[in-house]
């Protein structure tokens, strides 16, 4: 290994280790890199990169695939010890040694033109009973708001460990489909095991990783039968087309997105919450470079392997251009998806 670099280059300051490792901190905020000795294919010096056999480079190449994978899963399998988020409704479990527990009805958005929003109700207050009748779930709430509408109702919550209690008129009719109440409500239910918990956290990592390859499996058809549609295309399809554009557009989220649905709720999250979220991330990281995009570590594997299937030697200049290439579309895609990001938000 001739270097090790947090962010990417240009850079902002190096130092030469005693190992003769060249340690550097970069601009670019994304992420880190290894430089190889001789890390081209085409390296043919002893001690190269290139010079190491097939094997021996799919182990170098997927090697950080591996360790992000694994991380997630140990991590989720930690957590079944005490409790894993059920965000799937056929979440992997060992149903002789998993229990489900099921929290109470917690509210989510709340929407201040609304009843709930005027009675002061606020995101994160657990919702106890209607009226004197206890609320079981959300759908639960549904109906006995429907059937009370029109009706100025009690409503008893919690709110930091502390009762409350509210009158809310509702709504008489609900033509806009925003409910009679006027809020968001789930239920968190955690999955919890004992012997079982090494299995049902790489069975659950297993799980989550072909959920997420089937989500991007639907966004590029989404994306891509979106703009094929849109050429030569009549009203009706257009509008086929838009739908398809639209809900491609809505399943993705950069990196102003996504710290704007993280950091909002950081001061709330417990270590639970955060220790997941750190397993998905990892889990996604594993994903997302495992893929064939020149640039990623499974794009350098899979133009490896098909320069051999072609026959053809992979030279210095070719790998550099397919891999340049490759980073500039990413780079192209991480400012269109940005910039989505903020228009979202204006």
């Amino acid at each position: 290994m001739e270097g090790l670099g947090i962010g990417f280059p240009p850079g902002a300051g190096k130092c030469k280790l005693k190992s003769g490792i060249v340690f550097s901190v970069n601009w670019l905020p994304l992420g880190g890199f290894v430089k190889l000795q001789g890390e081209h294919d085409s390296a043919s010096q002893p001690g190269d990169y290139g010079r190491a056999s097939f094997w021996q480079k799919t182990k170098i190449l997927l090697a950080g695939v591996a360790i992000n994978w694994l991380a997630a899963a140990v991590i989720l399998s930690c957590l079944a010890l005490v409790g894993l988020p059920k965000i799937l409704p056929n979440q992997f479990a060992v149903p002789s040694d998993s229990s489900v527990t099921t929290g109470p009805v917690e509210v989510g958005f709340v929407d201040e033109s609304m009843p709930a929003g005027k009675a002061g109700l606020q995101p994160g207050d657990e919702l106890v009973s209607l009226d004197g009748s206890p609320i079981a779930n959300s759908d639960a709430l549904s109906q006995m708001t429907e059937q009370s509408r029109g009706e100025t109702v009690e409503i008893a919550y919690k709110r930091d460990g502390e009762s409350k209690v509210a009158d809310v008129k509702l709504r008489s009719d609900n033509k806009d489909e925003r409910g009679y109440l006027g809020v968001s409500s789930g239920q968190r239910e955690t999955i919890k095991a004992t012997w079982s918990a090494p299995i049902v956290g790489f069975g659950t990592a297993a799980q989550f990783t072909w959920v997420t390859l089937e989500g991007l499996g639907n966004l590029v058809s989404d994306l891509v039968g979106g703009l094929v549609m849109q050429i030569g295309a009549d009203e009706a399809t257009k509008e086929q087309a838009s739908a398809k554009l639209e809900r491609a557009g809505a399943s993705v989220a950069g990196p102003v997105g996504i710290l704007g649905v993280i950091f909002p709720e950081a001061s709330q999250a417990g270590f639970v919450q955060v220790a997941y979220l750190t397993a998905i991330i990892s889990l996604t990281l594993a994903i997302m470079n495992a893929l064939p995009i020149p640039a990623l570590d499974g794009g350098r594997w899979f133009t490896m392997v098909i320069f051999r299937l072609l026959k053809r030697p992979l030279t210095k200049e070719r790998e550099e251009a397919i891999q340049a290439t490759g980073f500039l579309v990413l780079i192209g895609l991480i400012l269109l998806v940005t910039v989505a990001d903020v228009i979202k938000i204006f």
